[in-house]
């Protein structure tokens, strides 16, 4: 999914900008081995970029979740959000990195239920914080729960939606482009975008209602 609107900006070369942002990037090269368009676009704002890597990094080392939990998080949160980089770039890192199976990754790339219990209990519950902005429903949380996790673990994903959103919108905006590392897990929006003013206007319709 792409904005009407694309920010006009080129993505930004770290030997070329002041001491705070070629700092920022220079650890993105560091951690990652190359700096991603993602970052590049977004290093336009170093307080979005900042905080976007603090709140990676937080999640990544401090979240009960395991690698794999957490890239199916990360990968929900994308999907639903319709941001193909971030979908591409999760693919990658689940099947290298967090080594979440085929069967996996692909039913989250759907939209299907993932067939393992935990997992699928998992990859639900954060859609639904994700399509209702947080006001989750009491079973919602109860079959969270009961597949194992904690309230705590619900405030971690809240901590997930928050940092994916910085990038998932920066994309959105910039029309970011796929990197070649990621060009093996290439996920393409099957879903026009025009489908969420249409939902808006649906519910704006519905609320008029005697």
């Amino acid at each position: 999914m792409l904005a009407e609107y694309q920010m006009t900006s080129s993505p930004l070369n770290a030997d070329s900008l002041n001491n705070e942002v070629r700092d920022l990037l220079k650890t993105v090269q560091q951690e990652v081995g190359f700096v991603p368009n993602m970052y590049a676009n977004m290093a336009h704002s170093p307080s979005l970029l900042q905080t976007y890597m603090t709140g990676y990094k937080a999640f990544r080392k401090e979240s009960a979740f395991s690698p794999q939990e957490q890239e199916v998080i990360l990968l929900t949160i994308s999907r639903e959000n319709g941001c193909e980089y971030c979908v591409s770039a999760h693919s990658m890192i689940a099947a290298r990195q967090a080594g979440i199976n085929d069967d996996i990754l692909q039913a989250i790339r759907d939209g299907r239920e993932v067939n393992d219990s935990r997992l699928a209990a998992l990859s639900a519950f954060t859609r639904k914080l994700v399509t209702r902005r947080g006001l989750a429903r009491k079973y919602d949380v109860k079959a969270f729960l009961d597949a194992g996790f904690s309230e705590g673990q619900i405030l971690e994903i809240v901590l997930a939606i928050g940092m994916e959103t910085l990038s998932i919108y920066s994309n959105h905006l910039f029309h970011t482009g796929l990197d070649e590392a990621f060009a093996d897990w290439e996920w393409k929006d099957m879903d026009s975008e025009q489908k969420i003013p249409d939902r808006m206007e649906v519910r704006s319709m519905q609320q008029d209602v005697p």
